[in-house]
């Protein structure tokens, strides 16, 4: 849901305009702007999937400050997890005096009612984050912060980074969806397995492993989908598990893992083949980007699944976005 769009505003209003948004969805004290007032601009939206709030906020260069002081004040007992998207900026995190800069497969955390936390970005940038009550974590404040400059030892680290991605790219539909409860539960096994990964004492890190495992697979897949190499054995040597046990978790999860992967492809080349962006693209080669080696065997399993060849739905869509272009008669 957009919250706010600077570029609507008069010049004159905008940093007041920001400065209040920001304070009521995420607690900020102080935001520091790049560029003036008739240059700066801002586009702020949020949802609420389940426990989680997540939130897309892009535009000109900025520091966000949320102060210690602050957060006990309201008794706020929240984290967040800070992500820069890919292609915007270069992200700048601060907590409890850590400073780390944010790659694109990097995340920041701020335990809120232990530390003071800064975020932001120069040139033109993009943060999606997300934040939830501790409680949901069940894990000790301490570890928490323990866990602040240690993530980027985490294989948990760029997993949740995907998962967030895919979490903002079809954040409409999930917002108050029927996966709304699944998808935040997953949300939160994988931030857990994170800061467990890095900062939990070795019994818990066992536990937590336990506990996470099908969800780390399930974020593994969708993080490598269109790898053509994503074989069952490389799932189950990522994990440190025989292919065996591989195969009895996914039952237990109620999915067939080849079938699984399939189906993701296919929805992938799907929804390209259908997207205008895509169009100076061939059939094959997104099939090929969805990690389908055999254009043969990409069009057999497409019109097994969708009643259709690829090129068949390719020129339905678009005759489909003509007719809804054309002005009415």
């Amino acid at each position: 849901m957009l919250v706010l769009d600077t570029d609507g505003l008069p010049a004159a209003d905008r940093y007041e305009a920001l400065r209040t948004v920001v304070a009521r969805e995420g607690g900020v004290d102080v935001v520091e702007e790049d560029e003036p007032a008739p240059t700066m601009w801002k586009r702020l939206e949020v949802w609420h999937i389940g426990p989680l709030t997540l939130f897309d906020t892009r535009g000109t260069g900025a520091r966000f400050v949320r102060s210690y002081r602050k957060t006990r004040r309201e008794l706020v007992d929240t984290v967040s997890i800070m992500t820069q998207a890919e292609g915007f900026g270069t992200g700048a995190y601060g907590c409890d005096g850590y400073q780390r800069r944010l790659g694109p497969d990097g995340v920041g955390l701020s335990p809120h009612m232990v530390a003071s936390h800064e975020y932001g970005w120069s040139g033109t940038g993009r943060s999606v984050a997300f934040s939830l009550d501790i409680a949901h974590l069940a894990l000790p404040v301490d570890t928490v912060r323990a866990a602040v400059p240690l993530l980027h030892h985490s294989p948990v680290e760029p997993l949740l980074v995907q998962h967030i991605r895919g979490l903002r790219r079809h954040a409409d539909r999930f917002s108050g969806g029927p996966e709304a409860e699944a998808l935040a539960a997953a949300t939160v096994h994988l931030t857990r397995a994170l800061i467990v990964s890095a900062a939990g004492d070795d019994p818990t890190r066992r536990e937590v492993a336990r506990e996470t495992l099908f969800t780390r697979v399930l974020a593994y897949l969708r993080a490598h989908l269109t790898e053509p190499d994503l074989t069952p054995q490389r799932v189950a040597r990522a994990h440190g598990i025989s292919v065996r046990t591989l195969y009895r978790l996914c039952e237990e999860g109620g999915l067939s893992l080849e079938k699984w992967v399939i189906r993701r492809r296919l929805e992938g080349a799907r929804e390209d083949l259908a997207a205008s962006e895509q169009a100076h693209r061939t059939v094959e080669a997104i099939a090929r980007s969805w990690g389908f080696a055999h254009p043969a065997h990409f069009s057999r399993r497409f019109r097994e699944t969708y009643g259709t060849s690829p090129s068949e739905w390719r020129r339905h869509s678009r005759d489909d976005l003509s007719r809804r272009a054309a002005p009415p008669p």
